[in-house]
């Protein structure tokens, strides 16, 4: 077997973070990378090795000059792609054995993650481990044949040597071995059309959550796990079927998991925001790297929570997050950056993760002085918020009420405290050497954090955010979609380069929508159809009834992948489903419904034993066996009205408004002059009109 022949050296390091050095003024080196815009392929432009990025260009020369690829997929906040980077493609010997034998390709899986999650399902079919750097040799043609993480230099030379002398000398089995991957690579993405299914129903969902339900983590919240990933589309859903289902447990667990995420290190107490993942059980020691894509999806998730709970410590973490956004992620052209590194130099110069964001004991002591004890109290210095080397990251394991209590002050006194504290210590940080900025702006990640803006407008009511949301909304209008309502990949210094995929397309779609619904501008509701309709037309597969992840439209990859699993974001077919089940409400004569719930029932099958991993799409399953409500209001003071129906939690519903008669089926023949009416609707059979929020919010509650 090839595989016995081959060394496969794959460690599992999952979503770890990078470092990089400062550019020097010249440069020894410089390769292909230096006319590209993404930061991470721009830190290895000065590489020995003769790096290019993807394009079908290269592919087609190594097929001319019969060269095996050798593919390395990272992003600018990887701190083991940068581990790599130094021990092995700065160093000349390395670079000369890869320039002489093989086709190198650097690529930033954050602008293209279409190549990035075949060769990861490639790399977990080999060895059964996944992580970045991914590293990966395949055949002039891309299928590949070998993988690997992070590799040190000894181990790296000695798999290349393997590796050339196996491509030379048994090309047979190689191509053999690349082919049979391939199928396999193929055949784990096929998505059958389920025609003879029924749909899932309540009692199946409950079955699926109770199962679900026996990973909690009660006490810390989150999972019976270590790392411990955020997933804010498993808690939103939860949040959604507990209060759509009386579920008063899982609300508690719900909550238990928010508090404490916000309790831990793994949220910047000092700056806002949270970081990538957190490497112990207690939510205490993060990986320090911050994400636009998380903070979006969190600002979502404690908004809507606040609107169910008014729990102030909700709001105060979406207002520091969205603070911590503006702040650090977000450019004057209203386009958000994608993410802060882990690393940043330390005191003596050096390269250290996490040396931004910690604290020694004698700093604290001396920046705070006499309230040095209460913070030491609130926050933990001690033992059980010690991370190493007598670093300490900050971490709350008791209520305001419990600290103010044991010092006889009051919780207003405490929190002036805690806030002057933590003013002193960001003051403070800003004098060190912070994190590197990927400044590049993607798509998709931008439409997350334009839909955490928006459910932060709607349920905590600050115009702030509905000001820089629709600021965000313009940039994307106009720097990202195109004339023929096609959108681009990514964007950075005016330049646009890569066609979007079906995240981008999912993600925007719902955030426009959502924009809609709190301002009534039927500007961003054209958007989002038209970004919808186009999608059916160059996204969808008509035999499984579900949509790629690439257009037809796009150079053709060794498969057109079809995402179906919900991860740290939700797969882009689940955020498709809910899209078309919403417009569907909106415009009943087009198919959408129908396309949303095959989508359902295509994937239902995994709903039973993994509800964790299609939790988006279980908000579709709600949708579907609940009711559904269609909220018109008309009138002139339409916005108003919408504003205070808007603010409460009504998950099964979508809102429509106009100051008369409207385009939309469901405002027509609505206006009646001198009043502002709203209508309670399930697919276009409406309640009597009424005039105020809470006449709408009993309606739904009645409603037959």
């Amino acid at each position: 077997m090839l595989k016995r022949a081959i060394i496969l050296l794959v460690l599992p390091f999952f979503f770890l973070g990078c470092n990089q050095k400062p550019d020097k003024v010249t440069h020894k080196h410089t390769n292909a990378l230096i006319n590209e815009t993404s930061p991470y392929l721009l830190q290895h432009a000065h590489n020995p090795v003769n790096w290019e990025a993807w394009s079908p260009e290269v592919l087609e020369r190594a097929q001319k000059e019969d060269k095996p690829l050798l593919i390395s997929i990272g992003y600018a906040a990887c701190h083991w792609c940068h581990v790599m980077e130094k021990e092995c493609f700065e160093d000349e010997e390395v670079a000369q054995m890869m320039n002489e034998n093989f086709i190198n390709i650097k690529i930033d899986r954050e602008e293209r993650p279409d190549v990035d999650q075949i060769y990861m399902d490639a790399i977990q079919m080999m060895s059964g481990n996944g992580g970045w750097p991914l590293n990966i040799v395949a055949l002039p043609d891309g299928r590949p044949f070998w993988g690997a993480t992070y590799v040190p230099k000894g181990n790296w030379i000695k798999s290349l040597q393997q590796l050339t002398e196996l491509y030379k000398n048994d090309r047979s089995r190689v191509t053999q071995y690349a082919a049979d991957l391939a199928n396999g690579i193929h055949a784990i993405n096929l998505v059958e059309n389920a025609t003879d299914s029924d749909f899932y129903n309540l009692d199946q969902l409950d079955a699926a959550v109770t199962n679900w339900s026996q990973y909690f983590d009660s006490f810390l919240g989150g999972y019976k796990r270590a790392p411990k990933f955020m997933m804010p589309n498993n808690w939103d859903f939860l949040l959604h079927y507990a209060t759509a289902n009386n579920k008063p447990e899982l609300l508690e667990q719900v909550n238990t998991t928010l508090q404490r995420m916000a309790y831990g290190g793994i949220y910047d107490h000092v700056g806002g925001g949270f970081s990538r993942y957190a490497v112990d059980t207690t939510w205490h020691v993060p990986h320090f790297e911050k994400m636009l894509y998380d903070n979006g999806q969190l600002t979502s998730l404690y908004a809507k929570a606040y609107a169910v709970t008014k729990n102030e410590m909700y709001k105060e973490v979406v207002d520091e997050t969205i603070g911590f956004v503006q702040e650090e992620l977000w450019d004057e052209n209203g386009g958000f950056y994608s993410s802060l590194d882990a690393d940043s130099l330390n005191d003596e110069g050096e390269l250290e993760e996490g040396a931004y964001y910690v604290w020694t004991k004698e700093e604290l002591q001396q920046l705070l002085g006499e309230d040095y004890s209460v913070f030491e109290a609130y926050f933990n210095i001690n033992s059980y918020g010690l991370w190493e080397e007598g670093n300490y990251v900050l971490i709350k394991d008791k209520s305001d009420a419990e600290i103010a209590e044991k010092f006889n002050i009051s919780v207003s006194e405490l929190k002036t405290k805690m806030d002057n504290a933590l003013g002193i210590l960001k003051k403070e940080r800003a004098k060190r050497a912070k994190p590197r900025l990927d400044d590049k702006i993607l798509t998709s990640w931008n439409g997350l954090m334009l839909k955490g803006l928006v459910d932060a407008h709607r349920y905590l009511g600050n115009d702030k955010y509905l000001d820089m949301a629709l600021k965000n909304a313009k940039f994307i209008e106009t720097e990202m979609i195109k004339d023929d309502h096609s959108l681009f990949r990514n964007h950075k210094e005016g330049k646009s380069s890569i066609n979007a995929f079906l995240e981008d397309y999912a993600s925007v779609i719902e955030a426009y929508l959502a924009l809609y619904e709190v301002t009534f501008d039927e500007k961003w509701l054209n958007h989002s159809k038209k970004l919808l309709d186009y999608t059916k037309v160059h996204f969808m597969d008509s035999e499984s009834g579900m949509f790629f992840f690439t257009s037809d439209e796009d150079h053709s990859l060794i498969r057109r992948s079809i995402e179906t699993n919900d991860n740290v974001i939700s797969a882009s077919n689940s955020i498709m489903a809910k899209n078309l089940l919403k417009f569907h409400k909106l415009y009943p004569d087009e198919d959408y419904g129908d396309i949303a719930k095959q989508m359902v029932m295509n994937v239902q099958k995994d709903f039973d034993t993994s509800a964790q991993g299609f939790a988006n799409w279980l908000h579709v399953v709600l949708y579907e066996n609940q009711n559904f409500y269609e909220v018109a209001i008309v009138g002139e003071n339409y916005k108003e009205l919408g504003k205070q129906v808007a603010r409460n939690y009504l998950p099964n519903s979508i809102l429509v408004g106009s100051k008369e008669e409207g385009k939309l089926e469901l405002l027509e023949n609505r206006y009646v002059p001198g009043a502002t009416l709203a209508y309670v609707c399930i697919e276009g059979t409406c309640k009597l009109p009424v005039t105020t929020a809470e006449e709408v919010l009993q309606q739904i509650k009645s409603f037959k």
